[in-house]
């Protein structure tokens, strides 16, 4: 997969993601990475298959953040 087409597809997860374990838009600033990546892992492998120049884990990270409010990369 392209890096653009997992971003894209890990943006949402995010967001389906929140919504699944009863996170609401308000409280997406208490949303954990760790719990998040460890879902990603289980149920959405495919989208960790991607090139970067850093790695695959910061990457993520960095969009988690971004979805969730929670980020210095805004």
């Amino acid at each position: 997969m392209k890096k653009p087409e997992a971003e894209q597809g890990i943006r949402y997860l995010c967001t389906k993601w929140a919504r699944e374990i009863g996170l609401n838009a308000k409280q997406y600033e208490t949303a954990s990475f760790s719990q998040f990546w460890t879902w990603l892992r289980l149920n959405h492998p495919e989208y960790l298959d991607f090139g970067t120049s850093t790695s695959v884990a910061y990457d993520v990270e960095m969009w988690f953040e971004q979805e969730m409010n929670q980020s210095s990369y805004q």
